[in-house]
């Protein structure tokens, strides 16, 4: 069986003033372990609104999207000039900084502070192929290094996470190498197309580690790929909300809540929630002790507050959302030992996955042998469900339902379903399904990106 460690992201997001006339934003990718940088093999881009993929090749990890017409422009000439972005990126005290000069020529290099303020200034005749410099900071925190050779220009932004008040800024050519990098060819560009409000999946690959996580971008971005697992999400250990206290758990790529979301007044489970500015719950029985162990139950409607908003906070706390179908189907595919991220298994209406269901279950608390093994500190309770048509509750200890903010289909028919997520006793893998959005199951909120 393929054993996978996975990667967590962070998102970094900064506008990029524009070159020129083109409608183009660039989206850069890089990775640390921690504060360790990690090299990224590649990077899959897949258009999640549109269908298509695209590839990109270390050290070409900056995508190019031409929102206009659609079509990535990123190295659509393999003998274009082009600085790279540096690695690691962001920098603590060096960094190396890589460019490709398609012919003979001479190349000047500027390296200017976010004042504008020269601080470095070099000249050297570059053979064709690809050329690396490594680079010290000083004491700012944002840089720019601007490449010019036989009129055409190339720039990136560097950026240090700590101030070096000691240290000087430094330049240093270390080197070349005469052969072209590894480019995307024109069938990669031409078969993958974007247009502003598409949703992206981003994969990233670092040998045999991959990450992933979703974005709909509206401007240039900055991707930090951290590796990480079955840690408190990095400077936030708890959420206090509505009066209680939640662990949190970085799951790869998210921020979730360590526990099923219980918030709000409970109500007996033969009455059904009403839009009346108060936050109702169903406890499991009619007994408010059980929500302080599985959380509570709701209906579609009052998770989401009466709105059709995919991904809203709804009764989430601020900055976290109401998880949306793709956000589950990543933490899926990121947790599984044998389907990864962005696999076509988990847009399955079924049982989905090899183990993911075990991975994500707490390993106690399940009936029938049906405990998980809990390997990322998602810990995943078996809160069972309030009926649609009498209010009874049924399956404790055997199923857990997890809503999403995703209606099930557009069609007006439909209307009154939505996707949900279901762990199980006696299933390795994850069900995916639609529900009566009048059904009463668990939410686990997702930290926004």
């Amino acid at each position: 069986m393929k054993t996978k460690n996975f990667l967590t992201v962070i998102a970094l997001f900064s506008i990029i003033s524009a070159i020129g006339q083109k409608p183009t934003f660039e989206l850069t990718f890089t990775a640390i372990d921690n504060a360790v940088y990690v090299q990224l093999d590649s990077i899959k881009v897949i258009n999640r609104t549109q269908e298509g993929d695209t590839m990109l090749y270390w050290p070409d990890t900056v995508l190019v999207l031409d929102y206009q017409v659609g079509i990535s422009e990123i190295n659509s000439n393999v003998e274009k000039f082009q600085v790279f972005q540096n690695y690691p990126n962001p920098i603590k005290d060096r960094t190396t900084i890589s460019l490709y000069v398609p012919e003979r020529g001479q190349v000047s290099v500027i390296i200017t502070d976010m004042l504008g303020r020269v601080i470095i200034q070099s000249k050297r005749m570059m053979d064709k192929g690809t050329h690396s410099y490594r680079f010290s900071p000083g004491e700012g925190n944002l840089y720019f290094f601007t490449a010019q050779w036989k009129g055409n220009s190339s720039s990136i932004k560097i950026i240090q996470t700590a101030s070096n008040s000691y240290g000087k800024c430094s330049l240093k050519y270390i080197g070349s190498e005469a052969s072209s990098p590894q480019l995307k060819t024109t069938e990669d560009i031409q078969s993958f197309s974007f247009n502003l409000g598409d949703e992206l999946l981003y994969i990233g690959y670092a040998n045999s580690l991959q990450t992933g996580m979703l974005d709909i971008p509206e401007t240039s971005a900055t991707y930090i790929l951290q590796f990480a697992t079955n840690i408190s999400c990095p400077g936030m250990p708890t959420v206090t909300y509505e009066g209680q206290v939640y662990n949190t758990i970085q799951v790869f790529s998210q921020c979730w809540l360590k526990e099923n979301l219980n918030v709000g007044t409970m109500i007996e489970g033969i009455e059904d929630m009403t839009n009346n500015n108060i936050i109702e719950k169903y406890c499991y029985y009619d007994m408010e002790l059980i929500c302080n162990s599985y959380g509570g139950l709701y209906q579609w409607d009052e998770i989401m507050q009466y709105t059709n908003q995919e991904g809203i906070q709804g009764i989430c706390p601020p900055d976290w959302h109401i998880p949306t179908d793709e956000d589950l189907k990543v933490l899926e595919g990121a947790v599984d030992s044998q389907y990864g991220i962005g696999d076509q298994i988990w847009d399955i209406d079924g049982d989905n996955g090899l183990d993911a269901g075990t991975n994500l279950k707490t390993t106690s608390g399940w009936n029938d042998g049906g405990n998980g093994t809990d390997l990322f500190g998602y810990s995943g309770m078996p809160s069972g469900f309030r009926d649609t048509n009498i209010g009874n509750f049924m399956e404790e200890g055997d199923n857990c339902f997890l809503w999403t903010s995703t209606v099930y289909s557009s069609d007006l028919s439909k209307w009154g379903f939505a996707w949900t997520h279901n762990l199980m006793k006696n299933k390795s893998g994850v069900r995916h399904h639609d529900y009566d959005k009048t059904t009463g199951f668990s939410v686990r909120c997702v930290r926004d990106y």
